[in-house]
């Protein structure tokens, strides 16, 4: 059976109240505005909101125009989650993901439409190619991308990407992807299918805050990291053998201080020196061990990535 829709644009909720209503009738005005060549839906996923964003997403179910289905979450479990709850549903031939607070231009849609349908791109990102937000969270994006580029994906946008569209075979393969600590752009990027970007513009948020906080972003940051490279365990190896190279050198200046002056290095201050640095190297190293071992752990233990409390299907399919 074919597709019920050619696309379906699927958007995560958080605590979006306020920019619920306004960014759906610009979304609505960009679908109707490809009928009747292509015919789009929206798929709204309430991530355990704590506000009113899901009184809201009922409103928006109920009005006439395009086809509106609302999955919502039984508690908060992330905007990764929550996009893969949405992909989950999405039973169109290609799926948008997009933000809800209205950041992402919706002329964005046609044009990955038209890499998709007409080039032929399984995969299509939106790259930033600049923010209109303030210079710290501009520069922490671009740190952080910088950083996961020269780390784990070389062709990863300095910029970043929340934007993209999957076709059928690429929603396929990413529905079997099976992480628990997942980090998106990673799964996207390593999917291998021809893959299009469009940059644009990162517009600025018109209502409410971001939940983006610093503590989020770090905390997504090491599940890149740890689930996509080496290099935190090759990092503690290295300094392995740079504390034995210099435990071997000290060594041979305290030998030559007893050889030649008679007076070896005495006193508390260099044995604690040695203890610090030794013991803080070793509380890095089980560290990086726990957070391999941590993951591990919630990858056999098999539990539901996410838990859907309730879900409104399009009015039409009613």
């Amino acid at each position: 059976m074919s597709p019920r829709l050619d696309f379906t644009v699927v958007l995560p909720v958080y605590c979006n109240e306020e920019s619920l209503l306004p960014a759906y009738e610009k979304l609505k005005a960009a679908i109707l505005a490809l009928q009747p060549r292509l015919r789009g839906g929206l798929l709204y996923v309430d991530d355990g909101s704590g506000d009113g964003s899901f009184d809201v997403l009922r409103q928006i179910h109920a009005k006439d125009g395009i086809p509106v289905s609302v999955v919502k979450l039984s508690r908060n479990f992330g905007q990764v989650m929550a996009i893969r709850a949405g992909i989950a549903h999405c039973d169109s031939a290609a799926a948008i993901v997009m933000s809800a607070d209205g950041q992402e231009p919706v002329e964005l849609i046609p044009q990955m439409l038209a890499k998709h349908f007409d080039e032929r791109r399984e995969v299509v990102i939106c790259t930033r190619a600049d923010r209109e937000e303030g210079a710290y969270r501009t520069w922490t994006s671009h740190l952080f991308y910088s950083t996961m580029r020269k780390l784990c994906f070389k062709d990863m946008p300095t910029g970043g990407f929340d934007c993209f569209l999957l076709g059928a075979a690429a929603m396929a393969a990413f529905r079997q992807e099976q992480e628990l600590q997942p980090f998106l752009q990673g799964q996207i990027l390593r999917l291998g299918f021809p893959r299009a970007a469009i940059p644009y513009t990162r517009l600025k948020r018109e209502f409410g805050r971001s939940r983006w906080t610093l503590g989020k972003k770090v905390a997504y940051f090491f599940d890149g990291l740890m689930n996509y490279s080496f290099f935190p365990i090759r990092a503690v190896s290295y300094l392995g053998m740079a504390l034995a190279l210099l435990g071997l050198l000290y060594a041979a200046v305290v030998l030559l201080a007893k050889v030649f002056v008679g007076n070896p290095v005495k006193g508390w201050t260099p044995l604690m020196i040695v203890v610090l640095v030794l013991g803080g190297a070793q509380m890095l190293t089980l560290g990086v061990f726990g957070e391999y071992i941590w993951r591990i752990l919630v990858q056999v233990q098999r539990r539901s990535p996410y838990l859907v409390e309730q879900v409104l299907p399009p009015r039409s399919a009613e």
